[in-house]
């Protein structure tokens, strides 16, 4: 399979290729003996059926004619009949028995239409229809042909003799013959590609099918997540008034914008800061919720800490401890969170705009109102997130007492997560209330939220605003999401919990659900075509351990008559070829399938020219990797005893 790889420059090697059929694995032929002329068979009577040389001095033997139909009383006899005499050698001779005269339905089972088409392989053929029951058979002989008076129409008869006449396989003992010898493998039009290859995986969704809800496409998420990557290892910029190190956490980094309005970072009456640093424990980013000037005069105020850090739900900002310090030259509260690169709260993505619309509305760079509005569908995700993280709160007999706006975050595309959680129960440890009100008080919040989203604005929901919000909500969402917004803000009626919130919007839920699992095939869809890079690293690692070892300068098995000589040459086949004008190629292509076939061991050859190209060599990948994981594998047992080496 020679399309795979090629040489790049021009030798005087002659490639090895593979042989295309099984006769190049049998044993060379040996001439047989030549025999007595009067012990031959005439080939005449096998093609023909008779030689009219016969009574004319024919040389060679001429078998008597025996009727067509065998007789039944007549048992065949222990000797060896004369096809079995002159057959090949690989034919085993049994011990003679007794045999009785084949069966109709023994025969039937050799019989065959005349029209089959012969086998593949000359010494696994098929008797052809029973015409003429001839006594014997000899194989093919050369030397027949040297010294006959046959034509060339004798010689095109005598290839094709096989399809005309039956009757010589019967004799035969086909127990006693080795079907692995005989058995042909599959014909490959080229060799089978058991490397790993590139090759593309199966849609994780039809091409049709709408954008995904939660999961953008494959270059979009990419580039997210690159971002994300590079603002975890970001730092502070210089000049700012943070601390170096504080309670176990160092490289402090502001996450609040400063001109982020006073009012989103107020929690009652203490302002508030997030910073993300880096824990010195365990090494990973957390962020940093601090509560300014507050003196914390009772440590049971820090018992509701434990209760949040014991919650866990993918709609809520997981809390890990809190802490007072004084490295802000202050009675400062710090809670932290896990952190969520680049996240936004609601207000920053969806309202943020909004506010600078309306301080220079005339400015024809925003778009009419109605154009900035939050679709509906993204509405009702929002919602049912929120409702499966305060369902969660309520269960457990807490309050989330936080539903809003400037602290609700958006950590990925419509993915939203309740944050701040557990500070208001720290502020307001000295004035206990009822947990019941406090959960009513959160569905109230919540439905305050449902409005200022529906109308992208922040006190949509306040007495003077409340008929026009209504209004607009009708405008331009359905009937559903303005009796689940006047439910939740509701404070008359019956007692509600959020229980029956969700028997109004099941339906939305399962249309939630759904989107969710299309996002876990997305996902999954994606992370199958990052499982070679590991492979291929340690790959190259291996690679990077052997090559231009100075210990092996002067290793004779590293020469150009060694065993590890082909290392060097395929390093050189795979990472510096050159084009006809010699200059350096560079193939990623190139590369990926060398090192593929290379891991997979493929059978596949290729030749390694010498840098001078005064010789080459012949090999297979299969070859490669052996003598490649021989090499490493000495390398790792000379350092075991050293201890020198480092997973």
């Amino acid at each position: 399979m020679d399309f795979f790889s090629k040489p790049q420059t021009s030798s005087s090697a002659i490639k090895i290729v593979k042989p295309e059929n099984g006769d190049a694995l049998l044993p060379p032929f040996t001439k047989p003996p030549r025999k007595d002329l009067s012990q031959r068979h005439c080939k005449n009577v096998h093609i023909y059926g008779q030689c009219k040389f016969e009574n004319q001095g024919c040389p060679y033997y001429h078998p008597p004619q025996e009727s067509d139909t065998p007789r039944a009383d007549s048992p065949i006899g222990p000797s060896l009949s004369a096809q079995a005499i002159n057959a090949p050698v690989f034919v085993p001779k049994a011990p003679p028995t007794a045999a009785a005269s084949p069966t109709a339905s023994d025969t039937d089972i050799f019989q065959a239409p005349s029209t089959q088409f012969p086998p593949a392989s000359p010494y696994a053929r098929s008797p052809a229809p029973q015409q003429n029951d001839y006594p014997a058979h000899e194989p093919y002989d050369s030397d027949a042909y040297n010294q006959g008076l046959e034509s060339l129409e004798t010689r095109m008869a005598d290839l094709d003799f096989e399809g005309d006449y039956s009757g010589y396989g019967t004799e035969y003992d086909a127990g006693g013959l080795d079907a692995s010898f005989y058995s042909t493998g599959p014909i490959f039009v080229r060799q089978p590609l058991n490397y790993h290859l590139y090759t593309p995986v199966a849609a994780a969704r039809p091409s049709n099918a709408p954008p995904n809800h939660f999961i953008p496409p494959s270059a979009d998420l990419r580039e997210r997540l690159q971002q994300q990557s590079e603002t975890v290892r970001g730092i502070a910029p210089a000049g700012l008034n943070v601390p170096e190190e504080m309670s176990g956490y160092h490289t402090l980094v502001p996450l609040d914008s400063p001109s982020a309005p006073n009012e989103r970072r107020r929690f009652g009456n203490w302002f508030s800061s997030v910073y993300r640093a880096i824990n010195s424990v365990d090494g990973l980013p957390y962020a940093l919720r601090r509560v300014e000037s507050f003196r914390l005069i009772n440590q049971t105020a820090f018992q509701p800490i434990d209760v949040w850090s014991n919650i866990h739900h993918p709609g809520i900002v997981h809390v890990h401890e809190a802490f007072t310090t004084r490295a802000f030259n202050d009675n400062s509260l710090v809670v932290a969170y896990t952190y969520h690169p680049n996240a936004q709260t609601l207000y920053d993505l969806h309202f943020k705009s909004r506010t600078q619309q309306q301080q220079f509305p005339n400015s024809r760079f925003h778009p009419p109102p109605s154009q900035n509005l939050i679709p509906e569908r993204t509405i009702w995700s929002y919602i049912v997130q929120i409702a499966s993280a305060v369902k969660k709160v309520h269960d457990l007999g807490q309050a989330v007492r936080m539903i809003d706006i400037s602290k609700i975050l958006v950590t990925a595309q419509n993915r939203v997560r309740v944050g701040s959680c557990g500070i208001i129960d720290i502020l307001m440890h000295e004035t206990p209330q009822d947990m019941t009100i406090l959960q009513q008080e959160d569905l109230h919040m919540f439905g305050r939220l449902v409005f200022a989203l529906c109308t992208l604005n922040p006190s949509g929901a306040s007495s003077g605003n409340f008929s026009k919000s209504l209004e607009l909500m009708g405008r331009n969402y359905t009937a559903d999401m303005k009796n689940v917004a006047l439910y939740l803000i509701s404070k008359s009626g019956p007692h509600r919990t959020i229980g029956q919130l969700f028997d109004i919007i099941n339906t939305k839920v399962v249309a939630e659900m759904d989107d969710a699992l299309m996002a876990t095939d997305t996902l999954e869809h994606e992370l199958r075509g990052e499982l070679e890079n590991a492979r291929l690293v340690r790959l190259m690692c291996k690679f990077g351990f052997i090559n231009e070892r100075p210990e092996f300068a002067r290793d004779p098995r590293w020469s150009e008559t060694g065993d590890r000589y082909i290392i060097k040459l395929f390093r050189d086949y795979v990472f510096h070829q050159v084009d006809e004008h010699g200059n350096p190629v560079i193939s990623m292509s190139h590369v990926l399938t060398c090192m593929n076939k290379l891991d997979a061991g493929s059978d596949e050859r290729v030749m390694l020219v010498a840098r001078d190209e005064q010789s080459c060599l012949v090999v297979t990948y299969k070859e490669i990797k052996q003598c490649m994981e021989s090499a490493f594998g000495e390398m790792m047992y000379m350092n075991t005893s050293s201890g020198a080496i480092r997973k």
